[in-house]
């Protein structure tokens, strides 16, 4: 009786370990693991088994102060259902999970993105228990080949990766699914340094092509107010990138042309 009493508070009950058996996953692949699902001391009664693909994103607080942190769920697949698990069996149970195109990037060539944080939850609820197991797990998330080129083409052009965040918002005028978007932050390149503050960059990426969203923080040379400014104007660049035609534009040239029309001034306070 006392090992069931102490398996309803978790202690000596069943456990979950997920696996993910890909070295890496990109936006719109399919995410290979398993999960190990070890009896505990009792018999005990799943509910159901599951894996959830979890973002810690940024939202505005409502008050104005700093933003929130919050974990956000973005895909789930359910595992199994009400079943019973045996004192000490040990279960495999494999899975797939189809990432959404616009899931967001966490490495680069194998290497974590300062900032990012998307991971594998694996749930496994339990009948009469007051704990529920629980796992997470990093997922390494590799660039499409064409957010990689224009990766690459900032980094030609002399910009700087500084870290990326994810943002529970909407981007004006794109054709956006996920309620969350990434940005993947630069320090401008010496050539701009004078003009902006930073560039961020965005994909929302879908099965035929990426949308590329460029946010400029520019520099303001004079407030309004009187005197230099201190503050960053940000202005937004959007194109279209078709995977089939990745290879027949000069991606530095485009980028760059374009940031040298933002940076050009066109009024006092600009």
């Amino acid at each position: 009786m006392f090992q069931k009493v102490m398996a309803t508070f978790g202690q000596g009950g069943a456990t979950v370990d997920a696996r993910i058996l890909d070295r890496h996953v990109r936006p719109g692949g399919t995410l290979h693991g398993e999960v190990l699902l070890a009896g505990g001391q009792v018999d005990q009664e799943v509910e159901s088994l599951a894996v959830t693909l979890l973002a810690r994103v940024e939202r505005e607080s409502a008050n104005g102060a700093a933003p929130e942190v919050v974990d956000l769920p973005f895909q789930n697949v359910q595992l199994a259902g009400r079943e019973l698990v045996r004192s000490g069996a040990q279960i495999k149970v494999p899975f797939e999970v189809q990432m959404p195109w616009e899931t967001p990037v966490t490495t680069v060539f194998g290497k974590y993105l300062t900032g990012m944080a998307v991971g594998l939850q694996t749930n496994l609820n339990l009948s009469r228990t007051v704990v529920d197991p629980q796992d997470v797990d990093a997922i390494p998330i590799e660039p499409v080949p064409a957010q990689h080129r224009l990766l690459d083409a900032m980094s030609r052009l002399g910009f700087q990766f500084r870290e990326a965040n994810l943002v529970k918002e909407r981007v004006d005028g794109a054709d956006q699914q996920l309620p969350f978007f990434q940005e993947i932050d630069f320090a401008p390149s010496p050539a701009f340094a004078k003009a902006f503050n930073e560039v961020a960059v965005t994909f929302l990426a879908r099965p035929r092509d990426v949308q590329v969203i460029l946010d400029v923080d520019k520099r303001v040379r004079v407030a309004k107010g009187g005197g230099l400014g201190s503050r960053g104007q940000s202005m937004l660049g959007m194109f279209v990138v078709e995977y089939a035609a990745l290879g027949r534009t000069n991606w530095e040239q485009q980028i760059e042309g374009w940031l040298r029309e933002v940076a050009k001034p066109r009024g006092i306070f600009d």
